[in-house]
């Protein structure tokens, strides 16, 4: 898995952490033998794009290091419902008690990557890029951010550090648009995306330096004049409001890119689960 800058093992210990607390899993300590071992097998029982397997088996490792498993699919993969994605095998209550984690984690990256997904296929053809947003969970953006890889989006910014995006509460302090792209540019930033929401804001973005246009909530027809005024001297990036219903006639204005708020921010878990037996 490509997790710039995550610490994978310090995540899996929190969350177990936060599930087990003090005292652990009370009810397989209760029921379940300690030398009892369980076989298991998750899978999807719905067409998803799967996301997030290889942390689900980090998770078993941890509380079993001698766990069995094996990934039946890549990440990536489009499966059909009641297609088997992982199997494992191994001490009862280390895998009953890291399931409820393990099922977290795939269930809501495939969430996101089905759903990015979607959104991609309606853009093929197009010529435009989906991009995805800073709209994810604190803590969770560079899990939310690979399962929209998964999907077949493209990372936007990871962060406000890794270029500047100029938008409306920047305008307004520094007293207009071309002011703001100027004092970025002056700061030394070499990546300086502007958002603007009225096309006479293009020609003073461009003029003072701008490396990006986001074309903020504007109509199809709005965003392909946007585009021709543009004349290819920077990429463009339409946001805002798209939806799978909107976002084909987005992409066939001519735009660069779309970015989806939505593929981080309102993804529906994938339904997948994960059933045991006693070996």
């Amino acid at each position: 898995m490509d997790l710039p800058g995550f610490d994978l093992d310090r995540f899996v210990a929190a969350t177990l952490a936060e599930d087990l607390g003090a005292a652990g899993d009370i009810t397989s300590a209760a029921v379940i033998p300690g030398d009892a071992r369980f076989t298991g097998v998750m899978a999807s029982r719905d067409a998803i794009t799967v996301a997030g397997l290889p942390i689900a088996a980090a998770f078993f490792r941890a509380l079993d290091p001698a766990v069995t498993i094996e990934r039946l699919v890549e990440d990536g993969a489009r499966v059909a419902p009641g297609t088997e994605l992982l199997r494992v095998a191994g001490l009862g209550r280390a895998l009953l008690a890291a399931e409820r984690s393990a099922l977290n984690v795939v269930q809501h990256l495939s969430g996101i990557a089905t759903l990015t997904r979607a959104h991609a296929d309606r853009l093929l053809g197009t010529g435009a890029t989906l991009l995805d947003t800073r709209k994810t969970l604190p803590g969770l953006r560079v899990l939310e951010k690979y399962a929209t890889r998964m999907g077949g989006a493209t990372n936007h910014r990871m962060g406000l550090w890794d270029a500047a995006m100029i938008k409306d509460n920047h305008v307004a302090v520094a007293g207009g648009v071309a002011e703001a792209v100027r004092r970025a540019v002056a700061a030394g930033i070499g990546q300086v995306i502007v958002e603007v929401d009225r096309v006479d804001q293009i020609e003073p973005a461009l003029a003072a330096g701008a490396t990006r246009l986001l074309l903020d909530n504007m109509d199809p027809p709005t965003l392909r004049g946007a585009v021709t005024l543009v004349g290819g001297r920077v990429p463009t990036e339409a946001s805002g409001g798209v939806t799978l219903a909107t976002i084909r006639a987005i992409g066939e204005t001519g735009v660069t890119f779309v970015s989806v708020g939505r593929l981080t921010q309102s993804a529906p878990a994938a339904d997948i689960g994960l059933d045991f037996t006693a070996t």
